[in-house]
Formats: structure tokens, C-alpha cells, sequence
């Protein structure tokens, strides 16, 4: 069978996608590992678009040619909470040299979401993934969850959960990859 993008999947009908995911989450579970290895270093991210807070779409294979990061992270969440100021940080000093912050967030309430992003003074970009479909394609089970990805558009770091001083790895491993 042939590779199929979101967007393929998202010409199907409601309830032909809801067996495909069906499907999908059965062959993972018979899989077992299966579902690290879309974020093993060195695999090839897998391409999704989400709706930002801000309101237009924006998909991840667009971004290629610059280091992204992209961090999962949710409202209820106190890691999350303590590791944006740095991530503001990074983005800041970063964002000039072809770097890009990705921030999915994971709350079933984007209003919330977009909300409690503005009151921490999030600066990079918020995407919303309510329905936890990045989510699971990324086999996230820790929160905050950060993923490194090169210019080429593989995962090279995967990070989960968050304690302080972990923005000095992001920092240099960010470093590394805009040579």
C-alpha cells in the first residue's frame, strides 16, 4: 500500500478516518516499539499540520531547511509552565540563524490554551492539537515532550519531560545543528 500524507487522509469521510485510526492504533499496539521509531534520532520526521493560535494552518515539512524544535506541552502541566520562559529565550536568540519553535499544545480547550500561552508570554509560534492526533503520531506519553530536527527534517535529540537545566542541552544541541 502506498505512503499517505495527512492531508490524503483527511479527504476521507469522518467515519472511514475513525476506522483508519482504529486500524492504525491496533497495528501499534501489535507493534509494540513500533511507534518510538517515528522519533528515533535519525528517522525522518513525520509531516503534520495544525491550526496555530494565531489562526493560519502551518505544517512542519514547510519548515524544512531551518532546526526546528518542536515541544508538546499542556496547560495543567507544571514542567510545561517552568520551561517556557526558557524556551522564550531560546527562540529569541535562536530565531535569527534559521531556528524554529514549535509549541503543540495538547488541551482539549484551544481558547484555554491560547489564553494561558498569552499570559506567559509565549513569543513563538502555538499550535493546537486538541483531538491529540500530532500527539500520538509522535508517540507522546510525557509531558513537556521536545523534539530536535534538522535542517534535512530528521529528528536528531527527543527529550521527554523537562527538569531545570535542560535548556543548556537544548542550547547546545540547537548550537550544533545550525552549523
Amino acid at each position: 500500500m502506498p505512503d499517505m500524507n495527512l492531508s490524503q487522509l483527511n479527504s476521507f469521510s469522518p467515519s472511514r478516518r475513525g476506522i483508519l485510526r482504529q486500524a492504525a492504533t491496533g497495528l501499534l499496539l501489535l507493534g509494540g516499539g513500533a511507534a518510538l521509531s517515528a522519533t528515533a534520532p535519525s528517522s525522518p520526521a513525520p509531516d503534520f499540520t495544525l491550526r496555530s493560535a494565531n489562526g493560519p494552518n502551518l505544517r512542519l515539512q514547510e519548515q524544512r531547511g531551518r532546526v526546528v524544535m518542536v515541544n508538546f506541552w499542556a496547560t495543567w502541566c507544571g514542567p510545561c509552565r517552568e520551561e517556557m520562559p526558557q524556551l522564550n529565550k531560546l527562540y529569541a536568540k535562536y530565531r535569527a540563524s534559521g531556528f524554529v519553535l514549535l509549541g503543540v499544545n495538547v488541551d482539549d480547550d484551544a481558547r484555554h490554551a491560547t489564553d494561558v500561552a498569552a499570559r506567559m508570554g509565549v513569543t513563538f509560534p502555538v499550535l493546537l492539537d486538541t483531538d491529540k492526533t500530532v500527539s500520538r503520531l509522535y508517540d507522546v506519553s510525557t509531558m513537556p515532550s521536545t523534539l530536535l530536527i534538522d535542517r534535512d527534517g530528521r529528528v536528531r535529540y527527543l527529550h521527554r519531560g523537562y527538569h531545570a537545566g535542560y535548556e543548556e542541552d537544548y542550547d547546545r544541541q540547537i548550537r550544533e545543528l545550525l552549523r
